[in-house]
């Protein structure tokens, strides 16, 4: 048999390379590099979130914060243009470094607080700088024919699917499981003095609010409801005082109001998916007058 020259070998495999790519340039015009890319890990999760936001249409409405406003999905909210770029395992700082770092920004950034003392990921931020991303542009035809596949495997349910699904689980008593395990290791870990690394980065976040509303960005405060347990605990009576010191002025922060003893915590510190939903419609009903204001 006729052996093949390596220049012949390398010149067949560079032409299927090249019509690879090509379907996948065609995939990307098709899925649209907005569409929700399936992540693997939590670092690529992050970057995801963010590419996401760099690469679409700037919201009215940002969220920034840890993995509790994670858990408050877009589907919940009824604001039809608002983004959560809160992050597991991460500090809302990031996020809102992100957002600076745009050449457009949201009208309103809503900043959680019951995370704070965790360290910024200059790392993630410095990415972003001035709308630039994350990842390769060689692999984001890539990433969106394994989007388009999965799409296509997967549908996402549609809006008023969404809306029927949680008028059905609000409609249901908040959940009986028993959590009491998971609350006392959770108090227990809230056992501690974060004014150290609260207080660098709660000056930071002042720095960063006061260049936001320099840029005609609307910032307000917000915390999310722990259990009566949690809220008691060393680590966050500390954190709401050293935040409330900083920041006085109760028009900084959004004044959302929900039942707590409608309220679920399955692992002691995280919402459940129907307290996240009754929480997203709370602050669906704060920010609708300031939308309106804008």
């Amino acid at each position: 048999m006729e052996q093949q020259s390596p220049i012949a070998w390398l010149a067949k495999c560079g032409l299927c390379a090249a019509l690879w790519l090509a379907v996948c340039g065609v995939a990307t015009a098709w899925v649209g590099v907005g569409q929700r890319l399936p992540a693997t890990t939590t670092r690529d999760g992050t970057l995801l979130t963010l590419n996401r936001y760099v690469e679409e249409k700037i919201p009215d409405v940002v969220l920034v914060g840890s993995s509790l406003t994670y858990r408050l999905n877009e589907e919940y909210f009824a604001t039809a243009r608002l983004r959560n770029l809160a992050l597991a395992g991460g500090s809302p700082i990031t996020g809102l470094d992100v957002v600076l770092a745009q050449r457009l920004f949201p009208k309103i950034v809503l900043v959680e607080i019951n995370v704070l003392s965790r360290p910024p990921d200059d790392t993630v931020a410095a990415h972003y700088l001035r709308g630039t991303s994350a990842e390769p542009r060689l692999l984001r035809p890539i990433r969106a024919a394994v989007a388009l596949y999965e799409n296509l495997r997967h549908a996402r349910p549609s809006h008023a699917e969404v809306v029927a699904a949680m008028e059905g689980l609000l409609k249901q008593p908040p959940g009986d499981f028993d959590n009491r395990l998971y609350l006392q290791r959770a108090v227990k870990g809230f056992d501690d003095d974060p004014s150290n690394d609260l207080k660098v980065n709660v000056k930071r976040l002042a720095e960063q609010v006061e260049r936001a509303r320099k840029l005609g960005i609307r910032v307000m405060l917000f915390e999310l409801p722990f259990s009566s347990e949690l809220q008691a605990t060393r680590h966050m009576q500390i954190t709401r005082r050293i935040v409330s010191e900083r920041f006085p002025d109760s028009a900084e922060w959004l004044p959302f109001d929900v039942d707590p003893t409608q309220l679920r915590w399955l692992d002691g510190v995280h919402l459940d998916e129907r307290s996240a939903m009754l929480v997203s419609r709370s602050i669906d009903t704060a920010l609708s007058p300031l939308l309106l204001a804008k």
